[in-house]
């Protein structure tokens, strides 16, 4: 996966509690796993106005010109601004692809799933939970703002906006390893290929008949 570095990004905000993974990707998009692809179906029942199904010309659909992430600049937006508890529900990693195959590299809310918050890590979107006063403090700053913006500093762990006010994040050390050298499971497991090459070697080595 690619490094996470720091960058200034459009924040979307969707103001409501509780924002479940079906409503993230809804449940009939899950039978691919190629990762991508998904973007176009992130929220999808809020995003057009007609059910989709998987396979379907969605440019054809009716969009719903009172979501926000159809809205300019909100359509390029990589950062995105939520409320508690958000991507609850039911496990799926899809949920993480469909976000950032959208282009969101970074969620804000005062508390996430567990399962969608270890999923983010493995697939190097970052959830940042602030506390419900910064939050709100960043929901007012955006309100009636088109061109909000802020900061995002993986290696300070800030977020920064446009009045250069800093608030600080925790994170998970080892996490924040991997995503600023880009590191999934599988690249974890990659940079002991030497060992591993050495081992395999030695085990059939003593049992050749394993080959």
């Amino acid at each position: 996966m690619n490094r996470f570095e720091k960058f200034t990004g459009i924040v979307a905000a969707i103001d409501r509690p509780n924002i479940d993974t079906d409503a993230i990707i809804p449940k009939q998009y899950l039978k691919s796993i190629k990762r991508s692809g998904f973007g176009v179906n992130l929220f999808d029942d809020w995003r057009y106005l007609d059910p989709g199904e998987p396979g379907q010309d969605h440019s054809q659909r009716r969009i719903n010109p009172q979501f926000v992430l159809n809205r300019e600049p909100y359509r390029h937006a990589q950062i995105l601004l939520a409320r508690e508890n958000f991507a609850c529900g039911s496990s799926r990693e899809h949920a993480v692809w469909a976000l950032m195959d959208f282009g969101i590299r970074v969620v804000i809310a005062p508390s996430f799933a567990d399962i969608f918050y270890n999923n983010s890590f493995k697939n190097g979107l970052l959830p940042i939970t602030l506390g419900g006063v910064r939050v709100d403090q960043l929901f007012a700053e955006l309100d009636g703002r088109r061109d909000y913006q802020l900061n995002v500093d993986l290696e300070r762990q800030v977020v920064t906006n446009t009045d250069g006010i800093e608030m600080a994040f925790e994170i998970d050390e080892f996490r924040k390893y991997c995503l600023l050298n880009g590191l999934d499971d599988i690249g974890l497991t990659m940079q002991k290929s030497d060992l591993i090459t050495s081992f395999e070697l030695q085990y059939y080595q003593k049992l050749p008949w394993l080959k």
